[in-house]
């Protein structure tokens, strides 16, 4: 773990050192990605289901990839009550945040005579994809689909990796309260190919999103411009702003329950006392004692966790924005003073009683957020990522006598001529088919 402080002749390194990209696996496996990819793209439901057998030791058939509604809610029925009660709690508040961001369409004339306006409409087809296996998350199924269902589109394709064969009924659960009815049992780049072009039984999609591991992630980049996406998400990462007045074991589990999701992710702690610091290091070695998952988070805070001391809090908003994490907690008594500072951060938590664990499951905001610094040019995932904008232009003979001759001229300037004469054949003439 690192431990920087600003007043340091060396912090400048230091903390550049701290900003190098965090090494992934992404680039050991473009080569196998692409070949997944061609063989999906030729050979359709016989490289999926090839290509299943190989990775999820599961035979599977073009009859059998797709999950029956009768599988389901076998899967529905085996979750017990309280987490049925969870997910909608989750789910409700999910759908209440995303309908409130629904945009308006707009439209309008101008001081020139033409009507302007710009129309929302949603996309065709969305592909979900959901981890399986060990790295099953249903909260991940609920931010994925809600946002697409609230925008309007009307197909929602799933695909869950079934290693062995096992369905996760918590993953299924969601996926129905979600209202996504056809889920098929792949994963991996294969998934993302079936999705992106189509196969004989999966019908291709306009945008694939969800989180997946490294080679999900590689296929989803090489199929972009095919298909949108929503991004190439990195290791999770979240910057503690603390100061001692906060309980440090608090703290340290904030820190943690980041470090818990990968070896790869980062936990950053920002404070103005040297000795909270120390109390805050301690905390998280006493809960590493106790953690299931105290392996990869030690392996994470070893590896990429840092403590910064900062002499005032301006000056640790500076550091935020160059950081540009993915999450963002101010544990402070007025933590709306520096988070107006902040310029790039993926969500923010703000308060002593607003863990980040929050925003993961029932805040209600997306937990899909840009990673690796991505959030100084990229958001968090929302409706907007389901809809498309169409702008509209209408206008009379009259409008056109007002704005067509710059338009002339500019086409004229540029050297197309039909574009020119496009207006200027409207403008010359008799013509009124007002």
């Amino acid at each position: 773990m690192k431990r920087l402080d600003t007043r340091s002749a060396d912090f400048e390194a230091g903390f550049a050192s701290l900003l190098d990209t965090r090494e992934t696996e992404s680039g050991r496996v473009d080569a196998p990605v692409t070949a997944i990819l061609a063989a999906v793209r030729e050979k359709g439901d016989e490289a999926v289901c090839d290509y299943t057998s190989r990775f999820d030791r599961l035979d599977l058939t073009p009859e059998t990839m797709r999950i029956t509604p009768d599988e389901i809610s076998a899967a529905v029925e085996q979750v017990p009550a309280g987490q049925l009660a969870a997910l909608d709690v989750a789910a409700t508040r999910i759908e209440r945040f995303h309908r409130a961001q629904l945009p308006d369409d707009m439209r309008f004339t101008d001081e020139e005579g033409l009507t302007l306006g710009q129309r929302w409409t949603p996309l065709d087809a969305v592909g979900l994809y959901v981890p399986g296996g060990k790295a099953a998350y249903p909260s991940s199924v609920l931010m994925n689909a809600l946002p697409a269902r609230v925008a309007g589109v009307s197909r929602l394709a799933m695909c869950v990796p079934t290693p062995g064969g096992v369905l996760n009924p918590l993953v299924l659960a969601a996926a129905k309260r979600a209202g996504v009815d056809e889920i098929y049992r792949i994963g991996g780049a294969q998934a993302v190919g079936a999705m992106a072009f189509g196969t004989q039984t999966i019908a291709p999609v306009d945008r694939i999103v969800g989180p997946g591991n490294a080679w999900v992630a590689e296929a989803k980049r090489q199929v972009f411009g095919r298909v949108g996406i929503d991004s190439i998400a990195g290791p999770s990462e979240v910057v503690v702003v603390a100061d001692a007045k906060n309980d440090p074991r608090l703290v340290a589990l904030d820190l943690l329950a980041q470090a818990e999701h990968d070896e790869l992710a980062q936990s950053i702690l920002i404070t103005d006392d040297n000795a909270f610091n120390e109390r805050v290091a301690e905390a998280v070695e006493n809960e590493l004692k106790t953690l299931s998952r105290a392996e990869i988070a030690r392996a994470s805070w070893r590896d990429f966790g840092a403590v910064i001391t900062v002499s005032t809090w301006s000056e640790a908003a500076g550091l935020i924005n160059r950081i540009a994490p993915e999450h963002l907690e101010i544990m402070l008594d007025e933590p709306e003073s520096l988070f107006a500072q902040v310029r790039h951060a993926g969500a923010a938590f703000l308060g002593r009683f607003c863990p980040e664990a929050v925003g993961d499951y029932v805040g209600g905001p997306n937990h899909v957020l840009p990673t690796s610094r991505t959030a100084r040019f990229a958001s968090g995932l929302s409706v907007y990522d389901f809809l498309k904008r169409t702008t509209f232009i209408e206008g009379d003979r009259r409008a056109l006598e007002r704005v067509g001759p710059a338009g002339v001229t500019l086409a004229n300037a540029e050297g197309l001529e039909a574009h020119a004469l496009s207006i200027s054949v409207r403008l010359a003439s008799g013509h009124n088919s007002e």
